[in-house]
């Protein structure tokens, strides 16, 4: 069977890219990948790249909605991985194509998301002259690692419904950022002594529109400025959320965090009820203008 690389595929999209919004999922191990593919075909992405460094088997990819899946080879799991896929897309697609990039296990929470496709939401960000939408990545994980050792559980996924704050983003010489902010809180808090001080932070800027030069830096920010902010100057805008047992999967999995860790749960523990509405409700992602 023909698995072509990312790199071959971009070689001759064949249009493909020409109407987005567009998804580059890395598939990283087997966790919830059936899901994390079937949620964002829900959601409205015209196409789909599912990066993997083997072949995805038959039974993990959707019956209905697998025409918009590309499963292409990419080293997912080599550091830093997500960049250089990022920034390979973004060199190919049209200008102004609506990008989003994430992995397998998490999933992608905008304001109405139930009732409304992600192409909606993304044409009024547009109008309100964004060109990228900050999301917040909020930790999921397992209520019980002795019955889910990998900290996977779909039925039963909790997150932190407090802990989170922001800190002013300052550049080189110690001066504020204008409108950007680094976000803290869950998983990343609460066991930040295992992560470097370059993974801590909550942020991602998901969902950004391709233009020439643009470059996703190693530290997930962009080289253009005005991709890094929150929201313009005249008001609040859109923002969105990546439910995400990416950390949980590591810290369950790492030798260095792994025989420190007996439970993620605590007090502020909150069963995760896989809607937007309680996202917005803890103020984990806003609609802005956007009713």
């Amino acid at each position: 069977m023909s698995f072509p690389s990312l790199g071959d595929f971009l070689k001759a999209p064949g249009g493909r890219l020409d109407k987005g919004p567009v998804a580059v999922l890395l598939i990283e191990d087997e966790a919830a990948v059936q899901r994390t593919l079937a949620h964002h075909l829900a959601a409205g992405f015209r196409l789909i790249l599912a990066l993997s460094p083997e072949p995805l088997p038959a039974h993990v990819l959707p019956g209905e909605g697998a025409d918009r899946i590309l499963n292409l080879r990419h080293d997912s799991r080599r550091g830093r991985a997500q960049v250089e896929a990022v920034n390979a897309v973004i060199e190919t697609a049209p200008a102004d194509t609506w990008l989003y990039y994430g992995y397998n296990a998490e999933f992608l929470f905008y304001p109405f998301s139930e009732s409304r496709s992600v192409g909606e939401m993304l044409a009024f960000h547009a109008e309100e002259r964004r060109r990228a939408m900050l999301t917040y990545v909020v930790d999921l994980y397992a209520p019980d690692l002795e019955r889910f050792p990998d900290a996977v559980s779909l039925d039963e996924a909790m997150f932190d419904r407090t802990g989170y704050y922001a800190l002013g983003r300052v550049d080189r010489d110690g001066r504020h950022k204008e409108r950007q902010l680094d976000f803290h809180g869950g998983l990343r808090w609460r066991f930040e002594e295992h992560l470097p001080q370059d993974r801590r932070r909550i942020d991602r800027i998901a969902l950004f529109r391709s233009q020439p030069g643009l470059r996703l830096l190693p530290d997930l920010r962009f080289n253009v400025e005005e991709y890094n902010t929150y929201a313009c100057p005249w008001h609040n805008n859109l923002t969105a959320a990546v439910a995400s047992f990416r950390v949980a999967k590591a810290l369950a999995k790492n030798p260095g965090s792994r025989g420190h860790i007996r439970s993620f749960r605590w007090r502020n523990s909150h069963p995760f009820r896989w809607n937007a509405q309680q996202l917005m409700d803890l103020g984990l992602m806003e609609p802005g203008q956007w009713f």
